[in-house]
């Protein structure tokens, strides 16, 4: 193998373990979502907080070293009993809102609870339902600050709380992590397109099976029309996704969309290796050289498989920003954005893994047939082990 060729499979494999490593390595279901909707109420600020119940129960009685909320807690959620948890949460009233206040906060404000705790659900997850008043001097503008369920709490990573809001006669939403834990209703458009731009961004980053998913068709396409039809067709099934979610037509339970998510990424990637085991040295060769964007039967039967699975992955997305209630438009604007943060880093992926394989194919067909042959198999394996975990609930 000549120098030219080792370089560009060394810089292939380099390019693929740092995309795999850009960021914590969890698939999805190893965070959480916080989400809060902020108003304007009887001259006070209301913030009706949902809380996925497991982790509020862990996390409060944690931060007050209270064992009776931790068993009470948890054996009214073994129970699957709403009402039972509700009451588990209203017996340590205290311990769960001083463990809400001393990590959520209208700055200058003074919270009362409005009501008893209840419960309800999000993707089949108990979700607690909190509403808070807040009492606040006078002012044309709110800073809402959240740091619940913080890393450093040990029990998940990466937790995000969605906000909404209409108060002091602004209306939209915003994107709260360790990195920007707080956001004032006098924010300007770009710093809201910022939030979520960089929110789809690190969505995808961090979400293994997305950026495998991408890999995978990187590995397989033989042109770079090819890949970049593939990502053209797979945003636009994601987008779709979104806005039948934001419209409340489509709402599909995460213990369906995971698994077959999973599954996506080993048919893709088993696509691929099928084709080398047909066809071996001429795997990349296209069968026609024009037509509608000089697309082969294959090619074309490829796009229209993407385009189904990335209708999918839309759910997958839509469901990490919560978008599936009917007439979510406040946080329309910010699903498109954050659509475009997704957008922009599989692009950046393109044109950094692709020119390699591309130089790596025309230096040496065999061995840029072994390395995408390698990768696909080492996805497709992945794949197929996380659509069993899924499925089993492992």
């Amino acid at each position: 193998m000549s120098r030219p060729v080792r370089a560009a499979v060394l810089a292939v494999v380099a390019t693929a373990i740092a995309l795999l490593s850009a960021g914590p390595a969890f698939a999805h279901g190893f965070s959480s979502t916080v989400y809060v909707d902020v108003s304007a109420h009887e001259g006070k600020v209301r913030t009706a907080l949902e809380l996925e119940y497991d982790l509020f129960v862990v996390s409060a009685a944690d931060a007050a070293k209270q064992d009776s909320l931790f068993q009470d807690g948890t054996a009214a959620f073994d129970d699957g009993d709403p009402v039972a948890q509700a009451a588990a949460l209203e017996k340590h009233s205290d311990v769960a809102l001083a463990y809400v206040r001393s990590h959520f906060s209208v700055q200058g404000c003074t919270p009362a609870k409005v009501g008893a705790f209840t419960m309800g659900r999000r993707e089949g997850v108990p979700y607690t339902d909190l509403t808070l008043d807040w009492d606040c001097p006078r002012s044309d503008a709110h800073e809402v600050r959240s740091g619940l369920f913080a890393d450093d709490e040990g029990f998940v990573k990466g937790v995000k709380t969605i906000v909404t809001y209409d108060l002091d006669g602004r209306t939209g939403s915003a994107a709260l992590d360790a990195n920007q834990p707080s956001f004032s209703t006098a924010q300007t458009w770009y710093q809201r397109f910022w939030e979520f731009f960089r929110l789809g961004a690190e969505h995808l980053l961090t979400g293994i099976d997305h950026i495998l998913f991408l890999l995978a068709l990187i590995a397989g396409s033989r042109r770079l029309r090819e890949i970049v039809l593939a990502a053209t067709s797979f945003t636009l099934a994601h987008s779709v996704t979104f806005m039948l979610a934001a419209l409340g037509v489509v709402d599909v339970p995460g213990a369906v969309v995971e698994p077959i998510i999973a599954l996506s990424i080993a048919v893709v990637a088993g696509w691929y290796l099928f084709r080398i085991w047909r066809r071996g040295d001429h795997a990349t060769d296209l069968s026609v050289d024009g037509g509608h964007f000089a697309l082969d039967r294959a090619g074309w039967t490829r796009l229209a498989v993407v385009f189904c699975f990335g209708l999918v992955h839309g759910l997958g997305f839509a469901g990490a920003l919560g978008i599936n209630e009917a007439w979510s438009w406040t946080l329309l604007w910010s699903l498109l954005v954050f659509n475009v943060g997704i957008e922009v880093v599989q692009l950046t992926i393109i044109a950094l893994v692709f020119p390699l394989l591309m130089l790596l194919r025309r230096r040496s067909p065999r061995a840029g047939l072994w390395v995408t042959g390698a990768v696909s198999a080492g996805v497709s394996a992945m794949g197929l082990i996380w659509f069993v975990q899924r499925i089993t609930g492992a």
